[in-house]
């Protein structure tokens, strides 16, 4: 009943205790009859629950002029009398269910310390899940007494708490905050801590927490090496590198298979020399067959329709193209082509040889239209291309990795070919031939290098290419914009000593989050002079000294500030310069831009108006994708679905329908931001956000194109929202069916923040030896399992949850049946409330969970964008943030915009 907790280490142990029961087929153990149809839509509850929102009439304020006190005269009189004649049977001496007594919880909630305890009490009163309806009788009078005045002491209790403890958010960066701080930083787009080893996830599910976020000696060398590395990629010395350039016609790429396919000829033609009139037959049936087209990538010769197959080896170098020194115009005609058909993922490489360099920037450039076939269907559709980069050494030896980002769609027709263009960073691709410049073109191990395109469409249409360039590195002007980032312009360029100290003053500001104190920047020139001698160029002494800056506690460490508030009621208020920090890194999960920078500075992120637009500014800059990516990623536990294997799957998955349900959830949300829509929507959406494959996956029909977009479901609750995406289910099955233990835990942890108990010390194993239990079913197994009684508190808690979902198989997809049987999805919550399936889950949860949604909504959001779990003291902000919200129409930019102004997030 009043579970402390649930740790992730819990869930893991009780989901390893638990699984052997989840084995075999999942049908219900007991038919019910079907619920008679819904009166209202599910979009006419939506609206109706919000109306009943407690968060929708006024809350009182705790004083902040006088000193609290707890209210134990009510709880004497009025709430423990309640709670004795409701509680204290199973939860009172002699009888601890829950391992928890009410009669010895201590009412002082200002000093006591069983607040966790009350607070979950709180809960289980208000979700109506306690007492239980079949055993004890509480009307709905009592309830609301103890609901209320519960309410009241946590919301006084956790602003006392505030106010008395301490708070800390001190943390280093993450991973992934290290990498986009660097990128903004550098104005480069590279991949700069891949190498770092990802954070692990804290109890709350996310990796920026101050908990699990600290730095040994080991870990401070490897960022000073990461801080160098990125330094020499942006500060290039020299001269302007010269590119390589390549311009490879098809008919110049295609030379090896036309030449095998003369061959083929000429052997003929050689077979028969004795025998002209066979000679002619054979030789004119060979001609017909390259007339024919072949299903794969193939050439064809425009001039007289001949066709050959996209053949390639990698030893001999045979396939390989020669660079140039100089680029040549990419010719207006053409008579050869290469035609990737579609929906097999069909592939043509063109190798490079080895000349491409190790750093820089590679554009590739393919002329390419879409190639409708004559005995296509009407109904096709433009295909698109993706590009990957590639090696192979040998028969041990190889690599193939995608380099393009978001897929071209191809539109152009056959007679009007298009240009399409990538920019791809060499450094960023690894692994690389680790034998270029030791073995010799043509030599074994090969070390050659090359570029694939890809069909990746699901539709049948193909993709005609003429020609291709690739030049690398790519500059468009010298020094680079990443120099002239670090290195500004400033009327004192040509007065050395001056001028570096206005460089390392203004890259500290920008990485600090802060201006300098005149004492650091000292210390900072003072390092500049004691290497310049050492050094060819100033260039290269200042690299050296902004090393130094990036691996600082002060870059690499947040919150961190030389400014103090000296007053007691700003004391432990964020300076200007640590809540633009905060904000960065929150909406961008970056450093402080120089807008935010130049406000703090000024003291003006104060203002409440200039802050409202700030974060209006911030949401609306593409950089706002990074916080819908890590947030969700991290919110929703999206690692499992990283490490789901397409390939041990029943069915399998392929793995671009995988990335498809990876993407899904973050466009989703994103697409909520974006418009600032309900949060409710995660419960239930009349739309979807899909590409082809994802909308085939679905039966969603007209959806065309790997691009994701905006779909209507025309009502149909069983798509819709969150809890139905694909991923999220298959990432919460066992790969080969449903796992309603494991949806069920996921839906109380992640969506209402609500986890369930954990494992009692000894939870007995199914012993499927016994013949009895072997032929049950899984939820008879499971029905079995939950009547132990050291079982019944957990499983009679999450059950229900995961069975609504039976609909759903191991994949995601819709079933009606297993087995020839009827699913049957419906279950019983400890309330009494039936879940007749996806549909009633949704229905009772916009009915009667709205307001617990909306605040878990809240509590997650706050807990990354503190970076630090929250605690009883944080309730009440919690509490207020959500009603601000629902009274203005949960709107998720509107949740962001309340935190962000919130007393909570503007704390440390």
């Amino acid at each position: 009943m009043f579970a402390q907790p649930f740790h992730a280490n819990a869930r893991a142990q009780f989901t390893l205790l638990c699984v052997v029961c989840l084995s075999g087929s999942f049908l219900a153990a007991e038919e019910r009859s079907p619920a008679s149809a819904p009166s209202r839509s599910l979009e006419e509850i939506k609206r109706t629950g919000a109306s009943h929102s407690k968060y929708l009439e006024p809350t009182s304020r705790p004083s902040k002029t006088k000193t609290p006190k707890a209210d134990l005269q009510t709880f004497r009189d009025v709430i423990a009398p309640i709670l004795e004649e409701s509680c204290v049977d199973c939860h009172g001496p002699g009888n601890e269910e829950g391992n928890i007594r009410v009669d010895t919880l201590d009412p002082n909630l200002l000093k006591g310390d069983d607040v966790d305890w009350w607070v979950e009490v709180l809960a289980v009163l208000s979700n109506g899940e306690m007492p239980p309806p079949d055993e004890v009788d509480m009307d709905d009078d009592d309830r609301s007494t103890v609901v209320e005045w519960l309410s009241d002491e946590i919301q006084v209790a956790s602003t006392f708490r505030r106010a008395t403890g301490g708070h800390s958010s001190f943390r280093r960066l993450t991973r992934y905050e290290t990498n986009h701080a660097l990128q903004d930083l550098l104005g480069l787009p590279y991949e700069f801590a891949k190498d770092l080893p990802p954070e692990a996830h804290s109890d709350d599910g996310f990796q920026n927490s101050s908990e699990m976020l600290h730095m040994t000696v080991k870990q401070l060398d490897t960022y000073r090496q990461l801080a160098r590395q990125a330094l020499d990629r942006a500060i290039v010395l020299g001269d302007h590198p010269a590119p390589v350039h390549w311009s490879i016609s098809m008919k110049q790429n295609s030379q090896v298979d036309w030449h095998q396919q003369q061959s083929k000829l000429d052997q003929i033609a050689e077979k028969f020399k004795d025998d002209p009139k066979k000679q002619k037959q054979e030789v004119d049936a060979l001609r017909a067959t390259f007339q024919t087209t072949p299903r794969n990538t193939h050439y064809r010769n425009l001039t007289n329709g001949q066709k050959v197959s996209a053949n390639w080896a990698y030893n001999g170098a045979r396939y390989a193209m020669t660079s140039e020194d100089a680029p040549r115009v990419m010719p207006p005609t053409f008579d050869h082509v290469a035609v990737l058909p579609g929906g097999r993922n069909q592939k043509l490489i063109v190798e490079l040889g080895d000349q491409l360099p190790n750093q820089g920037v590679m554009r590739v450039r393919v002329r390419a239209s879409w190639l409708r076939e004559e005995d296509s269907s009407d109904e096709s559709h433009p295909p698109s291309l993706q590009l990957e980069f590639g090696w192979r050494a040998s028969n041990e030896g190889r690599a193939d990795m995608r380099i393009s980002g978001a897929d071209q769609l191809v539109k152009a027709s056959p007679d009007q070919p298009q240009i399409y263009e990538w920019d791809i960073p060499l450094g960023d691709i690894y692994p690389r031939n680790s034998v270029r410049g030791v073995s010799k073109m043509g030599s074994m191990p090969s070390p050659s290098e090359y570029i694939r395109f890809i069909n990746s469409s699901v539709s049948k249409s193909a993709i005609q290419i003429d020609h291709v360039e690739v030049v690398a590195p790519v500059n468009n002007q010298w020094p680079p914009e990443s120099y002239q980032q670090i290195f500004i312009a400033s009327k004192h360029r040509d007065d050395e000593p001056l001028y570096a100290k206005e460089v390392l003053a203004a890259f500290m500001h920008r990485a600090w989050r802060r201006p300098p104190t005149e004492a650091e920047l000292q210390r900072k020139l003072k390092l500049f002079n004691a290497i310049r001698d050492q050094c060819e160029s100033m260039e290269e002494a200042i690299s050296e000294v902004l090393a130094s800056i990036l691996s600082s506690p002060n870059f690499l460490y947040v919150v961190r500030s030389a400014e103090t508030n000296d007053s007691a009621e700003t004391a432990d208020r964020l300076s200007s310069n640590e809540l633009a920090t905060r904000l960065a890194l929150f909406l961008w999960c970056s450093v402080p831009d120089t807008e935010l920078l130049e406000l703090a500075r000024d003291g003006q992120l104060s203002s409440a108006e200039q802050l409202s637009a700030q974060v209006n500014r911030m949401l609306a800059d593409p950089k706002a994708e990074r916080f819908s990516e890590h947030f969700v990623h991290q919110w929703l536990d999206l690692q499992l679905l990283d490490f789901l294997n397409v390939k041990e799957t029943k069915p399998k998955l392929s793995p671009l329908l995988k990335e498809a349900m990876q993407r899904e959830p973050i466009a989703f949300f994103h697409e909520l931001l974006h418009e600032n829509e309900s949060v409710l929507q995660f419960i239930h959406a009349d739309f979807a956000m899909v590409n082809e494959r994802l909308a085939r996956h679905y039966q969603i029909p007209n959806v065309h194109g790997n691009h994701f977009r905006r779909v209507s479901l025309n009502s149909d609750p069983r798509r819709g929202g969150l809890l139905t995406q694909a991923g999220l289910l298959a990432m919460n099955s066992d790969g080969t069916d449903s796992h309603p233990l494991k949806r069920g835990v996921w839906l109380l942890e992640s969506i209402l923040n609500d986890p369930p108990p954990p494992p009692p010390p000894a939870v007995p194993e199914i012993d499927l030896a016994d013949p009895e239990i072997a032929k049950m079913t899984l939820i008879e197994r499971m029905a079995d399992h939950r009547n132990h009684p050291a079982c019944m508190s957990c499983h009679s808690k999450i059950d229900p949850w995961g069975i609504a979902f039976e609909n759903y198989d191991a994949v995601g997809r819709w079933r009606d049946s297993i087995s020839g049987k009827p699913v049957v999805a419906s279950a019983t919550l400890f309330n009494q409330q039936e879940l007749d399936g996806v549909e009633g889950l949704k229905r009772y949860l916009l009915e009667h969970r709205q307001d617990q949604f909306v605040r878990a909504m809240v509590h997650k959001l706050a807990t990354y964008a503190l970076g630090r779990p929250l605690t009883f003291s944080d309730h009440v902000h919690v509490d207020q943030i959500t009603a601000e919200v629902r009274q203005r129409g949960d709107g998720l930019g509107t949740m962001i915009q309340q935190l962000v102004a919130s007393d909570l997030f503007q704390s440390k």
